[in-house]
Formats: C-alpha cells, structure tokens, sequence
C-alpha cells in the first residue's frame, strides 16, 4: 500500500523466511498502537483550525490534558440534556416496535418529545398495563402511581 507497487509473495515457505526475504511484510505486520493502551488511553486525530491550535499551545499541561479537561466539563455541564435525550431515545424505541399500532401513539410521540409528562401519561392511559409502565419508565424515569394489584 505504500509504495503501490506489486509484491509477490511466496507461500510456499514458512513465515520466518518469507518475512526475511520480503522486510516491508515485517514492518506491516507489527501491529503499533498509539497512546496509551494499558491505561484506556487511544490517539486519534483531531482537526482543529489553526486559532484552536494556538490556543491550546498556550494553555498549562499541552492540547491533550487541555482538551480531555474541556471534554469532562462539557460532559458534567449536558448530562441533564443528555440523560433526557437518552431518555426519549429509549421510549422512542420501545414504543415504535411495540405501540406503533396502539391509539394515541402519534399523540404520545408528541408529547414525550415535547417533555410533556402530564399528556404523554394522558395519551397512553388506554395501553396495556405493563406497555404503559414501562414506556412512562424509559421516558421520564418513573414507575406508575396507580398500580393494579
């Protein structure tokens, strides 16, 4: 692939002779890892404009303990977004497959996107008892006050 070249390889020798007669194989099958593997951590590439990149070249500890610090606060700053949107993926999901058919179910869409919990509980009030629950559970986290016994 570097080179674009043809490599003939000869299979009818084993590994170690093939390797020596042909060192870019050698090369190519070493697998190398960027990072730091045994601690979770993994490079890859960023494109930043070249503002981006002088700022960070000012900033104490280098652009990588820079950017996983930026990374941890905007992840604590959106986990109340966050954990609502995931939320609503989940009941979207759950509700799609299992309660496409039911009534009000365009109607129950509507309004767990719109977070609104007291017409959603509203629209899906004519379910299945275990439906209901657990579609008012993945949207907004609650368990049924009024349960059958």
């Amino acid at each position: 692939d570097r080179s674009g070249k043809r490599l003939d390889i000869h299979l009818h020798a084993d590994i170690a002779s093939t390797l020596a007669v042909y060192p870019e194989l050698a090369e190519s099958t070493a697998v190398k890892t960027r990072g730091r593997p045994k601690l979770g951590v993994s490079a890859k590439e960023v494109t930043l404009l070249p503002r981006h990149w002088e700022w960070l070249a000012t900033q104490p500890g280098g652009a990588s303990a820079t950017l996983r610090r930026l990374i941890d606060q905007a992840r604590k700053s959106a986990k109340p977004v966050d954990n609502k949107r995931q939320r609503h993926d989940r009941a979207y999901h759950f509700m799609y497959e299992i309660a496409g058919d039911l009534p009000g179910y365009e109607a129950s869409m509507r309004a767990l996107f719109a977070d609104d919990e007291a017409t959603f509980t509203a629209t899906i009030a004519n379910w299945p008892q275990d439906v209901r629950e657990y579609a008012l559970r993945l949207a907004f986290g609650k368990e049924e006050e009024n349960q059958d016994a």
